[in-house]
């Protein structure tokens, strides 16, 4: 067949989670942003994600499409209500696929006390149904755009048990992996749950150490696949950071792209941003200070001038880096520094926080809870942004930090190390500073030059317009988008 000759493509983008609807990590952000920057390049993008409790229809304004699809999970057959609405302030449609069993739920992956016990039923029944729903809409998708482990049995009903359908013959998968360290490990079991045949407990399919992996079947069934950032391309391939799936990436190495996520400038940008109470750009930098004394009354610090404020928003736990900084945490007191850190996670960590709290209650402020406002506050009104993550497959905070002038430390791995560059005090290029190794005492190294540096207000004003003028918006993303998802489409029609 010849290749597809008209350049508007169709475009399904199906995840778990998608902002402003629901959210839980970076994912959410990407799947709201990405289908814009498509739209803009001409293309008809829509998305689909499950209806899960906390999605308000009213606030939404989500309709029935009066489209029903029946699965069969678990020989018991669950009902799917087909909803949608446009994606504020665009005509890009968003589907919801509606099943209170599976979605009702006040949380959408897990509690305090762990994952939910039917993970693997709940996303290989959202699985099917987009499979299923797009044969009864007026849309057929050049490509379906898979997004980690929670829809990767997409590409593996319709390269199994959809194969014979000529509806799906052309219809091209693209997989991007978030984040490798979630994979959906299930019992072998779970197969038959899914409908799948059994044959794909193979070594070459989806079997992963006498269970089966959603992510594995995501690699090996579709027809590109794509991860964040270039640098994280490469990291996944190694037995240090593939997660057991480095030697099926290597496998399909050809058909593995690295392209880093965007962030939309039209919510983090200090020239606009309404949650701040001073706008500012890079005429105007001396506003972050103003910001800063803002920043540190609402959290119950004392402004003291030329004390750099060190600002940290995250999930706490280990692969953030949370355990480099707990090794140091006294002697980083020690330091002529303030501290403000907002994110939650790991108990432990809020604990140790805690204590470090009541310790120096003069220095750090601690704020173990998700709030948008203050995280604003934060990446405008920090000079200092710290993410030392042991992996991080993108970072949309460093990105961020730059945009705000708000210098970041960080690790040298993923997409910090694609977007942050260690300033050169010879050549005056760079707009940050990166340390690299597994040693806490190289992070509170390079946290004494960034303090020693911030002193001298013209380097500091250097490195800050430095990292505001780098460009990290979606348009150049969603243009490498573009290119693989006709790769995709030219690998099936051919």
């Amino acid at each position: 067949m010849a290749k597809k000759e008209n350049n508007k493509l169709k475009i399904l983008i199906a995840a778990s989670e998608c902002v402003p609807f629901a959210k839980t990590g970076g994912l959410a952000d990407v799947v709201g942003a990405l289908p814009l920057a498509l739209k803009k390049l001409g293309h008809d993008v829509r998305i689909v994600i499950p209806k899960y409790k906390l999605i308000d229809d009213e606030k939404f304004n989500i309709r029935d499409t009066g489209l029903r699809v029946n699965i069969d999970i678990a020989l018991t057959n669950h009902t799917a209500i087909i909803k949608e609405t446009f994606f504020p302030g665009t005509d890009i449609l968003v589907y919801f696929i509606q099943n209170s069993e599976f979605f009702d739920r006040d949380e959408l992956y897990r509690t305090p006390q762990g994952e939910y016990w039917d993970n693997a039923e709940r996303f290989m029944f959202f699985s099917r149904v987009v499979v299923e729903m797009i044969r009864l809409m007026d849309f057929k998708p050049d490509v379906i755009n898979i997004n980690d482990w929670h829809t990767a049995l997409i590409p593996v009903y319709i390269k199994t048990i959809y194969s014979n359908n000529d509806f799906y013959r052309n219809i091209a998968t693209v997989y991007s992996i978030h984040n490798i360290a979630y994979q959906g490990l299930f019992d072998k079991e779970k197969l038959s749950h899914a409908g799948l045949p059994m044959d794909l407990f193979s070594i070459d399919k989806m079997e992963f150490y006498g269970g089966i992996n959603y992510m594995k079947g995501g690699i090996v069934f579709s027809d590109i696949i794509n991860t964040v950032s270039k640098k994280y391309r490469e990291e996944i391939m190694t037995p240090e950071f593939g997660y057991g799936l480095d030697g099926v990436l290597k496998s399909k190495a050809d058909d593995v792209y690295g392209i880093l996520n965007g962030i939309d400038y039209t919510i983090w940008n200090p020239q606009t941003d309404k949650l701040l109470p001073v706008n500012y750009n890079e005429d105007t930098l001396e506003q972050k200070e103003n910001i800063k004394k803002n920043l540190l009354e609402s959290v119950g610090l004392k402004y003291i001038e030329n004390i750099p404020l060190v600002g940290l928003i995250s999930r706490l736990d280990d692969q953030k880096g949370l355990d480099f900084i707990a090794a140091i945490i006294d002697e980083m007191m020690r330091l002529n520094l303030q501290f403000v850190l907002l994110g939650t996670g790991d108990e432990k960590y809020h604990n140790l926080f805690n204590q470090i709290k009541a310790k120096y209650p003069e220095k750090i402020s601690v704020n173990i809870k998700f709030d948008n406002k203050l995280a604003h506050l934060i990446y405008a009104g920090s000079d200092i942004f710290l993410m030392p993550s042991r992996f991080e497959p993108c970072g949309l905070g460093q990105m961020i930090a730059l945009k705000y002038g708000t210098v970041p430390l960080v690790r040298e791995t993923g997409g910090l190390a694609d977007t942050v560059s260690q300033y050169n005090f010879k050549t005056k290029q760079g707009n940050g500073f990166v340390f690299s190794g597994y040693d806490p005492y190289a992070l509170l190294y390079n946290l004494k030059i960034a303090i020693d540096t911030y002193k001298n207000k013209t380097t500091w004003r250097k490195i800050q317009l430095n990292g505001m003028k780098a460009d990290f918006s979606w348009d150049e993303s969603a243009k490498e988008y573009v290119e693989i998802y006709k790769k995709a489409v030219e690998k099936r029609i051919r």
